[in-house]
């Protein structure tokens, strides 16, 4: 490979930096056949030593490695060629990592596991934006407040990828979600993170106030407007001047509200209650709702064409059942605010509760987790959380834990599974399936025998001393 290589009169050069062997692998694989030189590196600092001599056209590269970051690699590699498309790509991403990527110019950010050809076409679109242009401007970094958005599933890191991606671009947004699963945060992240972060933020629940006062409250009303109308009040819209206006449940806006709020929207002028001079403000809106909002249009209870002018950019917000790879990780965050708080000690879960919380489907999502672990920091007696401090309502019938009815033909779930990860470009299936499938095995007859160890390999058809190997192998 030459030194000048790169250009857009031969092959372009790829470069793939993951200290992970299988990704490397997959990603080579799955370029055979493209017209690209593909080289592989498995550290950044293996990479850095051949940027100078011969620089590629498009890298891309793992987030977490040993010895130098993927974001620290990307830093370099912009001190040499602002103009070099760099595609981070990591299996533990948090909202702070998919921010720093974009602010730091990342070309795309691809969370692991991905499907091949998500990554192929980021990877073409590089080339093309690599020789449709000599140089990539770079962005300012700026700080941040802390996001405290936790979360480390697939469906999280797609959440972080958007925000990353939209944070300082001034468009609409809607967010959807169940109730509790922090559409809020989501929209005070977005706010944090844009150049609108030193103005305000409004934040109002169009569900939670009686239609004939909403009109009042979004918009303001001048002195006389209607009886009790003893002087002019300035309404959330020009509270939210400069700033942000986030929308909760934007679904129960009556219609003849959203009419006004599309002009708004469509030309940033309004007037108050009972006033005759437009009132111009710049306010960027975000909007969120738990409704299925194409059912509400199809219903005639949302107007379509607001509809199209809210959803520029969707956010998805998972429900935590979804994620429930995630759940201790919230248990034990929102733990540790508690007990700073209420100024008492922080409580640990047993391993016990933690299996039992994770098979919960939780409702009420990550604000029924809050109250749990305000609960469980007043009310258990020791530092150590058993299942006999657990409130008696996590108990109840309603929110018993999530179970496969026996109808459900598991085998096609497993199937459906097993599709998917190979599917996505994995490779190992047995060895990562394995060692899960008999975890959850091994949890099944420990909680039938209540830990008892002899009863339970029995139940397994194991001796016991196998069953001791096999939790201590599986750390469990």
């Amino acid at each position: 490979m030459k030194a000048n290589s790169a250009n857009e009169n031969k092959n372009p050069v790829i470069w793939i930096v993951d200290d992970d062997a299988s990704i490397r692998w997959v990603l080579n694989e799955s370029m055979d056949e493209k017209p690209y030189n593909v080289v592989v590196f498995n550290s950044a600092i293996e990479a850095v030593k051949k940027l100078e001599k011969t620089p590629p056209t498009v890298i891309i590269s793992d987030v977490l490695m040993q010895g130098m970051t993927g974001l620290e690699f990307m830093d370099l590699v912009y001190d040499f060629d602002k103009s070099i498309p760099f595609i981070l790509m990591t299996a533990n991403a948090d909202l702070d990592t998919a921010v720093k990527s974009f602010q730091s110019s990342a070309f795309d950010y691809l969370p692991k596991p991905f499907e091949i050809d998500d990554a192929l076409a980021i990877i073409d679109r590089a080339i093309r934006k690599k020789f449709s242009s000599k140089k990539l401007k770079r962005q300012i970094k700026q700080k941040h407040q802390p996001l405290n958005i936790i979360g480390s599933a697939p469906a999280m890191q797609e959440v972080f990828r958007i925000l990353g991606r939209v944070s300082k671009l001034d468009v609409t947004v809607l967010i959807n979600g169940e109730t509790g699963t922090g559409k809020e945060l989501v929209a005070r992240a977005l706010y944090n993170l844009s150049n609108r972060s030193l103005k305000p933020f409004v934040a109002i629940n169009t569900a939670a106030i009686p239609r004939n006062l909403l009109e009042s409250e979004l918009f303001g009303h001048e002195r006389g407007s209607f009886t009790g109308a003893l002087t002019q009040r300035i309404g959330r819209f020009e509270e939210a001047n400069g700033g942000t206006l986030f929308l909760d449940e934007i679904g129960d806006m009556p219609i003849d509200m959203q009419t006004r709020l599309l002009r708004v929207l469509n030309d940033g002028s309004f007037y108050r209650v009972g006033g005759k001079t437009p009132i111009n403000v710049d306010v960027r809106v975000i909007a969120a709702t738990h409704q299925n909002m194409a059912e509400m249009v199809g219903q005639g209870k949302f107007r379509e064409d607001l509809l199209y002018r809210l959803n520029v950019i969707r956010i998805q917000v998972p429900a935590l059942r979804d994620r429930k790879e995630d759940i201790i990780l919230i248990i034990k965050y929102y733990l540790e605010q508690e007990a700073k708080l209420y100024s008492l000690e922080q409580k640990k879960l047993n391993k016990e509760v933690e299996h039992y919380l994770t098979l919960l489907p939780w409702p009420g999502n990550v604000r029924q987790i809050r109250s749990l672990c305000t609960w469980l920091t007043i009310m258990a007696p020791d530092k150590v959380v058993t299942m006999e401090d657990m409130p008696l309502d996590l108990q109840a019938s309603d929110i018993s834990p999530i179970t496969i009815n026996d109808g459900v033909d598991w085998k096609s779930l497993l199937k459906s599974y097993a599709d998917d990860f190979l599917n996505s470009g994995k490779i190992e299936l047995h060895t990562c399936l394995e060692p899960e499938f008999e975890k959850i095995l091994i949890q099944s007859a420990m909680e039938k025998t209540k830990n008892r160890r002899q009863k339970a390999a029995k139940l397994l058809g194991w001796g016991r001393n196998t069953l001791t190997r096999k939790t201590q192998d599986l750390d469990f």
